[in-house]
């Protein structure tokens, strides 16, 4: 995973590598450090919540759908329009799964566990599996 931070905030978590990736031997930054440490933590299964500072950029409404999503518990899932209802624009389901899409701090913004309306895992930018992978550990940790 790639997660990318300013002095104060992390803006991006994201699977793969970034070409200015740190080596794990070399002092991180402590909000990376700390980063870090929260998703191993997840990882292991005793992490439930994240206390990282975030700094995503994206538009009011992108904003909206990111902070919806950090209130669905571990454990949970809920649907776009779930989403959408919880932030007030219930026809939005659409712009929903794009702001979805569009999240760029994955699993600490849990975009992964937001269903489709049938309960039926819909897209993930990390490929369905994962997402299934993290619905799993989370289930398995409860």
């Amino acid at each position: 995973m790639t997660v990318m931070a300013t002095d104060e905030a992390v803006t991006a978590v994201r699977f793969g590598t970034s070409g200015d990736a740190v080596a794990p031997e070399e002092k991180l930054p402590p909000i990376l450090a700390r980063a870090v440490g929260e998703l191993r933590e997840y990882f292991a299964g005793v992490r439930r919540d994240f206390t990282l500072p975030l700094a995503p950029a994206g538009t009011p409404f992108q904003q909206q759908v990111w902070a919806a999503l950090r209130e669905i518990p571990y454990g949970e899932t809920c649907t776009y329009g779930q989403i959408a209802a919880r932030i007030g624009r219930p026809k939005a389901c659409r712009a929903v799964g794009m702001a979805n899409n569009r999240n760029p701090i994955a699993i600490v913004v849990p975009c992964h566990r937001v269903v489709g309306s049938s309960g039926a895992l819909t897209g993930y930018a990390a490929g369905l599996s994962v997402k299934e992978a993290l619905l799993r550990l989370e289930a398995e940790a409860r």
